[in-house]
């Protein structure tokens, strides 16, 4: 399952079963800069119980943080 939101894509993948997590890339595909280190996607390690839900957690996820990986530092 795929979705962009705010600039970014979010993809959801089952990383064993039914544990569910999101990749988070910029759909500019350039990478996310977090204090200096260079990140091409962002993976985010809470496991859910469906794909739904990691595509939920990613979109808090970037309302949060979104604009500080907006911009590379």
């Amino acid at each position: 399952m795929t979705r962009r939101y705010g600039g970014f894509d979010i993809e959801s993948f089952e990383a064993g079963r039914d544990l569910w997590h999101a990749r988070i890339r910029r759909a500019d595909s350039t990478p996310v800069v977090i204090d200096g280190v260079v990140f091409p996607i962002l993976e985010l390690g809470l496991a859910w119980p469906d794909p739904e839900a990691a595509i939920a957690h990613a979109v808090s996820h970037i309302d949060l943080h979104g604009r500080r990986y907006a911009t590379a530092g």
